[in-house]
């Protein structure tokens, strides 16, 4: 078994109270690491307060409603994912899923245009994404959906995209851009404030198919987007640490949230990934309140769940409990 970081004591109190809003764990459609009952109470014991159940291809709501149950200690929330699988661009599936309590709609990730056309090459030793085999597989067996364009060819969002879009702001769901191209994401942002969506996350912006120019980082996070930073992107070797840091310090913490995006067999405990997190930005020089500002406050702030005492001013006003 591989040997992974463990996590200091100061790092896991200073995560407490966070959400990883990013997280792919059992049951799915390939392995993980942990089942999700059993990763609600192992959250409960380490402070952590939830998280956002994600799956590339099934509705999570009323599993995350199963998980509440069995373990209200930690908050499960559920999701749904807009690739082929849930029919893309499917106003009816987000309305169900509203309706259902889900919070994060990713727009197309394994479906989306731009991951389909990505001919971006992953730095040699960078591990694969697992889903990429599961996607091999459904092609070898005839089962290539067409991909899940959100813009038309004119550059414009969808009628389609936006009905997506309202139907995300009526539930107060929070709109994550998946792996949309960085010119994708800048038209999203901009159509999605423009329907009412309060809550907005651009996805791991360093990774290999979206590689987000900090310029760009800059100009959706002044549209109220805030950016995640994923800690599988740099810890599984698709991008180097230091260009995560950098793109940190760049656009400032204070529009960044963390996320672990862990859940595979051969990365570390899913419940360890956002100390793991704070250790190296403690190391790399971030002080506390910027670590525990993108880990536990923007986390938060993003669920709608009750800012705590020490969450900054504007997260306090903007509460929606």
């Amino acid at each position: 078994m591989t040997d992974h970081p463990q996590p200091s004591d100061r790092a896991r109190e200073l995560v407490r109270g966070a959400y990883d809003v990013h997280i792919h764990v059992a049951p799915d459609v390939m392995r993980r690491r942990i089942d999700d009952v059993t990763l609600a109470e192992r959250f409960a014991a380490v402070g952590l307060a939830g998280f956002v159940l994600k799956s590339h291809y099934a509705p999570t709501a009323e599993r995350a409603a199963v998980v509440r149950r069995a373990e209200p200690g930690a908050t499960a929330l559920g999701a749904i994912t807009l690739n082929a699988s849930v029919g893309g661009l499917n106003p009816i599936a987000v309305e169900i899923a509203g309706r259902g309590g889900a919070k994060f709609v990713w727009l197309p990730t394994v479906d989306s245009a731009n991951q389909r056309q990505c001919h971006a090459r992953e730095p040699e030793g960078a591990t694969p994404p697992m889903w990429a085999k599961l996607q091999d597989d459904l092609r070898a067996d005839g089962m290539a959906a067409d991909p899940v364009d959100v813009l038309t060819p004119e550059g414009e969002v969808v009628p389609a995209a936006r009905q997506v879009f309202r139907l995300i702001a009526r539930h107060k769901m929070v709109l994550a851009t998946g792996h949309l191209h960085a010119d994708e994401i800048a038209v999203v942002v901009e159509a999605a404030a423009e329907e009412g969506v309060e809550r907005m996350v651009v996805t791991h912006p360093e990774f290999t198919s979206q590689r987000v120019a900090i310029d760009r980082q800059r100009e959706l996070a002044s549209h109220g987007a805030l950016l995640e930073r994923c800690f599988t992107t740099p810890y599984t070797g698709k991008v180097e640490w230091e260009t995560w840091y950098r793109a940190i310090r760049e656009t400032g913490p204070e529009n960044s949230v963390i996320s672990s995006d862990l859940g595979q067999p051969f990365n570390p405990p899913v419940e360890d990934g956002l100390a793991i997190c704070a250790d190296r930005l403690l190391a790399e020089g971030f002080d506390e309140t910027a670590v525990r500002t993108m880990t536990v406050h923007n986390s938060r702030w993003l669920v709608g769940a009750e800012p705590l005492a020490d969450a900054p001013a504007r997260h306090r006003k903007e509460s929606l409990v």
